[in-house]
């Protein structure tokens, strides 16, 4: 019979494998969801897509995937959860999730028009579902590693070398389709932007391979009860907590919100600035290097607001930010002016997600045994909110004809945040 490995905590090797882990599969979420997926779908595709039964506008019909990718998520995440706490098949479900994720990315090397629209979306879904359920083992990961006092440094850890490699990758894809002639590559058929979707894949199932070879080998312990109702019992035994907590709630409503416009801006800005101001594959990747570049600026700078100001002060103007992003894409209508409008995305990109769960932290109950449920609790709404508001943008896409009045629409999401986040009052931020 097999037995668990025990690592040491704190282990350098460990560390660095489960940092290599970020950048194995950071690449999918820069490369694909944000730099070069959502412009070239657009291009490829039809301005109106006939499914049989109804017509949707391209652009619609991505966010739509989009939606059912994180639906999906969404109903696995208290599964998923379970498993990582109470299955012991931690590292078995890790490579599952990533195999599969990174086969669906790689065959979008054969999505290359109309004809083969199923295998584009298809592959799309399965790939971001493989990307977000991996994380869930991954994260899981990290109190087994480390002790408790070196969390913040190592997740940072982790961070960069996400970074560090999904931009190294994304400028050799940039490379490549701009000078695909040095490769000995011919621009027919869009190889040079199919070739990106196979190096993301190869990138990813492959650095994530030294992961898997560090990381604490799986438990054949089984499990007590059923983990999927002890994924279930989790969440309930938060929101139980949770209701009885005011400011908890109101933060919640907020963060709900503001991740369902945020989240969905993130998502679909490529797609709006091909479709509507006809950015080129090299233009979009462009944006995007400075988007991550800006962004680790804002960060910072948000960071240091918080401190002078307060984390709700803070993400008041952040979702004030927003609301002017919304309202300024509507009347774009060159490229030079969506640089900008990139640009200021890009600042309270960096800023909203870290200061959201840190806030989330301080609200907490001090002492409290469920950090983890609480944190699921927060990752299913995020969840949810992504769905809330990438199936708002395509729905008003299709009713409109057009995505302005999506953008516009978003303005709303963050303005119900801001009234939350008015009403949260708390000491300890």
């Amino acid at each position: 019979m097999n037995v668990k490995t025990t690592i040491p905590l704190n282990d350098k090797k460990t560390i660095n494998g489960w940092a290599m882990f970020d950048w194995a599969n950071s690449a999918f979420a820069l490369v694909i969801t944000a730099a070069i997926f959502p412009g070239y779908f657009s291009t490829v595709t039809d301005s109106v897509i006939d499914f049989g039964f109804i017509k949707l506008q391209n652009t619609a019909v991505y966010a739509y995937a989009t939606s059912i990718a994180y639906l999906i998520i969404t109903l696995l995440s208290p599964v998923l959860s379970g498993i990582a706490d109470y299955g012991g098949k931690r590292k078995f479900f890790l490579r599952f999730f990533t195999t599969m994720g990174s086969m669906a990315c790689l065959s979008l090397f054969f999505f290359d028009g109309m004809d083969r629209l199923t295998i584009g979306l298809i592959g799309y879904i399965l790939s971001m579902i493989g990307f977000a359920g991996g994380l869930v083992f991954y994260n899981s990961y990290l109190p087994e590693i480390a002790t408790e006092d070196q969390y913040d440094k190592i997740s940072a850890k982790g961070f960069a070398y996400g970074y560090i490699g999904s931009i190294l990758l994304l400028c050799f894809n940039l490379f490549v389709i701009m000078k695909p002639a040095v490769f000995g590559l011919s621009e027919e058929g869009y190889l040079p932007v199919r070739i990106a979707f196979l190096s993301v894949g190869l990138w990813w199932i492959g650095f994530a391979q030294v992961a898997f070879r560090r990381l604490p080998d799986d438990s054949n312990v089984p499990s007590e009860g059923n983990i999927i109702s002890k994924g279930m019992e989790e969440l309930k035994k938060v929101w139980q907590k949770v209701k009885n907590e005011s400011n908890i709630k109101r933060f919640l409503g907020a963060f709900f919100f503001i991740s369902a416009g945020a989240q969905t801006v993130i998502f679909l800005a490529s797609i709006f600035a091909s479709d509507e101001l006809g950015f080129e594959t090299t233009e979009l990747i462009t944006v995007i290097l400075l988007l991550q570049i800006i962004g680790i600026a804002g960060a910072y700078f948000f960071a240091w607001l918080s401190k002078k100001k307060g984390n709700i002060f803070t993400l008041i103007i952040v979702a004030a930010i927003f609301i002017g992003i919304c309202l300024a894409a509507y009347f774009v209508t060159v490229k030079s002016q969506f640089y900008i409008i990139a640009a200021c995305v890009g600042m309270v990109m960096g800023g909203v997600q870290s200061l959201s769960r840190s806030t989330y932290s301080k609200l907490i109950p001090e002492n409290t045994k469920d950090l983890t449920s609480y944190f699921s609790f927060y990752d299913v709404l995020e969840k949810i909110a992504i769905v809330l508001g990438t199936s708002t943008f395509a729905a008003i896409n299709q009713l409109t004809g057009g995505m302005r009045n999506s953008i516009v629409t978003l303005s709303l999401f963050f303005l119900l945040g801001i009234f939350f986040l008015s009403r949260v009052k708390i000491s300890r931020i």
